[in-house]
């Protein structure tokens, strides 16, 4: 398949490329001149602007969103809600039925969640709360879904938070929610694969994380629909004493 990849500059970017490159025939852009090292078909788009995005997406069969901006208040509402937008937009505008849309799990689990409950899901009632990158990520979530019910598309949501190498380098307080980078890139390859006729929904949502021992959330739907599997435990960490 023919995927646009938007925000390939980011920290992700590199693994997805890895992970799906020898299997599709990829566009990669971002924002900088030039693209992570060794990407081929590399072109500068701005995800806020709609021409550049619907013109990137002409003769793609996928849209994978990768792009995100978490601090400055307006750039981050254009990249993260307005981008959303665009991204739909293009997809309609091409006949673009697959978006795979990447976003943090406290979109939908925020720290109302987190400070009192456990096996969360993906499925849970959304509660990001008002931290300026959650919010503005959920309301990008948001327009996709509305996107949904009115056009025949899809929208993968694949949801993360840290991110861990395998081998434990040093001390750092760990959250209940990690992946690793390997782990995380596969799982885009899972995300192009699925038969969309078969989705619950034409908008669904998943937790992406290794399998974890405190049970706090729960990768259970992305490993029974997407038919994923995390490949490294990540122990070291629960071991570390961190």
């Amino acid at each position: 398949m023919k995927v646009l990849l938007l925000g390939a500059n980011g920290y992700l970017g590199p693994h997805v490329i890895e992970a799906i490159g020898g299997d599709h025939e990829l566009l990669i852009t971002d924002l900088d001149d030039d693209g992570p090292s060794g990407a081929k078909n590399y072109r500068r788009v701005d995800v806020s602007d709609l021409d550049q995005v619907v013109d990137a997406a002409s003769g793609m069969d996928v849209i994978i969103n990768l792009s995100v901006l978490r601090h400055e208040p307006k750039i981050a509402f254009d990249v993260n809600a307005r981008g959303c937008y665009n991204v739909m937009v293009a997809a309609t505008r091409h006949g673009i039925r697959r978006i795979i849309n990447t976003g943090p799990h406290f979109t939908i689990a925020g720290a109302t969640y987190e400070q009192s409950d456990y096996d969360i899901g993906p499925d849970s009632p959304a509660q990001s709360g008002t931290n300026l990158y959650a919010i503005t990520k959920s309301l990008g979530q948001e327009i996709c879904r509305v996107f949904t019910e009115n056009y025949d598309l899809y929208v993968i949501m694949l949801m993360f938070y840290n991110f861990r190498d395998t081998e434990y380098s040093k001390p750092e307080t760990d959250t209940p929610f990690i992946i690793s980078w390997k782990d995380a890139g596969s799982v885009f390859g899972r995300a192009l694969k699925v038969d969309l006729e078969k989705l619950e929904s034409r908008c669904e949502q998943f937790f992406v994380l290794a399998d974890t021992p405190h049970g706090k959330f729960s990768n259970e739907k992305t490993k029974r629909v997407l038919g994923w599997q995390p490949k490294d435990s990540l122990d070291l960490y629960w071991k570390s004493g961190t």
